[in-house]
């Protein structure tokens, strides 16, 4: 393995297989918002109604009245398929785009 028999030993339980990390899904989504109060907290409601996990949030700062956002949430404990939490998003006022920017 190329390591000393401490280093193994002391980092043998962390350490895990490429595919048994895969069975955790996290999805990053890009959607792009009006710069109007509110529309990020409803947003963030779709993906707490729908089971999502919630991971990290990144906001630029508005131009021209709207504000790009990336979402990145674990999805493994979902309750609805990815699809229709995407139709949920898109329907609420002031969301202009949401897509799946990395799986």
């Amino acid at each position: 393995v190329g390591i000393s028999r401490s280093a193994f030993y002391k980092y043998k339980d962390a350490v895990q297989p490429f595919n048994d990390m895969k069975s955790e899904h996290i999805i990053t989504f890009y959607t792009l918002l009006k710069d109007v109060s509110g529309t990020l907290s409803s947003v963030l409601g779709v993906f707490a109604a729908s089971g999502a996990n919630i991971l990290t949030i990144n906001q630029s700062i508005p131009t021209n009245g709207c504000a790009a956002v990336t979402i990145s949430a674990e999805t493994s404990e979902m309750q609805e398929s990815i699809e229709e939490m995407m139709a949920h998003a898109m329907s609420l006022e002031g969301v202009v785009r949401f897509d799946i920017l990395a799986a």
